[in-house]
């Protein structure tokens, strides 16, 4: 096939004439506009505003409806959502006619939405009813408004421009037949003809196994992954607000990283656990699985290649490629004299820590100490050690706060590479915690406190980036015994 399938996400979205003029057209001109497909987020700030905030958990329409705290705080919340999506459609187009026909769409669905959750709330005031039973779904449809808006937006604004741009609203939106993602996907794109028409595709789907429910808010890229596997896309291409570099340049330098060229899914899968999505994992397997190489590029220097991620690349010559990490995450440590040569304690901590929805980002172990580097609430924390507390009487379990440093490269079969790495946080005053170097050489985690972490990432890049680390071509040889 000779088409791609881009996706752009919300901060870009949001950014509407840098993303009509550097990604959506860029200088392109009749059948050039063509055989892409679009997958947009919601605008930045709309999916906090529908579920709760991402970073600070303020609630929004979703947390406010599950709450019996205040039952119709959520409807005044649904209202200054609405008001907040036409305040963005007056920012897009001005003055312009289409202002109203988004408006009106915007009206529609939220108002469509109320009246399900008011119809909701009174069936649920019925004993045979539970609310909690339809609280899933009720995330699957608010997560959907965000999409549905900024796709129709921008459907919209391309057709002001003579482009034949078709919008696809995936949402499910008053379709009474249940499909798979697969299926609504198919059903959706069988009928467009990619060298004639630009599709604008709702970054949510809604479908049988719940994207909210499986992707949390990833579910965008798995929508962008599957389209490009299922279309049999020549490539895959997300567009974000800044290069793949080698770290961030807010905290190393931007006269000090180095952009990213080519890497591998292996490298992108390491970025995801750390919570920097160059894309989501599951995305990424899709992608992988199907063949579809992956292109990273920056919106605002769309002239530039960006970074291509393949699953065959190598290189030749070992190196460090990234540090990041994550500021602040949970140290979760199992100790129990009695753990010695006796099975099921890995078994019941890792039980726990999944009945709590609790993201697990590494763990070691030894004869008696289990450890999981966790990265979630306090909360959901205290209760997974509760759990493991009256499951065994006799063991400790205890919680600190540290942060994680990780040094990742599609080759690090570096010689040298963790005495480098840990001589340079020595050398810096920078007290290691812990070192987790796995036979993959893929990555190297080093564990700090919380205060330590952005000059840990300094130290690291400084040492392993920006100088010169001997491979095991370079590396001088062991002189003999005499």
């Amino acid at each position: 096939m000779s088409h791609t399938v881009e996706k752009i996400g919300g901060t870009s979205i949001a950014n509407t004439p840098v993303i009509l003029d550097n990604v959506l057209i860029n200088g392109r001109e009749g059948d050039a506009l063509y055989n892409r497909i679009f997958v947009v987020s919601a605008y930045a700030g709309m999916t906090n505003l529908l579920l709760e905030h991402k970073k600070s958990g303020k609630p929004g329409v979703y947390a406010l409806f599950a709450s019996a705290e205040n039952k119709w705080q959520w409807s005044e919340a649904l209202t200054e959502l609405s008001q907040a999506m036409r305040e963005k459609n007056a920012e897009v187009f001005g003055d312009h006619s289409d202002r109203k026909i988004a408006d009106n769409f915007v009206l529609e669905r939220v108002e469509g939405v109320r009246n399900c959750l008011i119809d909701l709330h009174r069936l649920c005031s019925y004993g045979q009813f539970r609310l909690d039973e339809h609280l899933l779904t009720v995330r699957e449809m608010l997560a959907a408004l965000g999409e549905a808006h900024s796709a129709h937006n921008t459907t919209l604004l391309l057709r002001q421009r003579d482009i034949n741009a078709v919008f696809v609203d995936l949402t499910g939106w008053r379709d009474d037949e249940k499909r798979t993602l697969d299926e609504r996907i198919s059903g959706a794109l069988e009928s467009i003809d990619f060298s004639t028409e630009l599709p604008i595709v709702t970054g949510y789907a809604g479908c049988l196994e719940g994207m909210v429910k499986l992707y949390d808010r990833g579910y965008t890229e798995v929508t962008f992954s599957r389209i490009g596997a299922l279309t049999g896309a020549k490539e895959a291409i997300i567009h974000k607000e800044f290069h793949l570099s080698s770290a961030d340049p807010k905290l190393v330098g931007d006269d000090k990283v180095r952009k990213i060229g080519e890497t591998n899914y292996d490298v992108a899968d390491q970025l995801s656990n750390m919570g920097m999505e160059a894309v989501h994992p599951k995305a990424a397997k899709g992608l992988r699985q199907a063949g579809v190489p992956l292109r990273v590029k920056n919106t605002f220097d769309p002239n530039d290649a960006g970074t291509i991620i393949t699953d065959g690349f190598r290189p030749e010559e070992p190196r460090a490629e990234i540090v990041t990490g994550i500021p602040s995450l949970y140290c979760f440590e199992l100790f129990e004299q009695d753990m010695v040569g006796v099975k099921g304690y890995d078994a019941e901590a890792l039980k726990a820590l999944t009945r709590h929805n609790i993201w697990i980002v590494t763990k070691n172990s030894n004869a008696n100490t289990i450890t999981h580097y966790v990265n979630c609430s306090r909360d959901a924390l205290k209760k997974a050690a509760e759990d493991l507390e009256e499951q065994f009487p006799n063991a400790e379990v205890s919680i600190r706060k540290v942060a994680m440093v990780s040094v990742i490269g599609s080759n690090l079969e570096l010689d040298g590479l963790t005495a480098r790495a840990t001589k340079a946080l020595f050398d810096a005053n920078i007290r290691l915690l812990g070192l987790h170097h796995l036979t993959r050489n893929v990555d190297l985690q080093a564990i700090v406190a919380e205060e330590d972490y952005d000059e840990a990432v300094k130290v690291l890049h400084r040492a392993l980036v920006e100088g010169h680390v001997e491979s095991a071509v370079d590396a001088p040889k062991p002189r003999e015994a005499a």
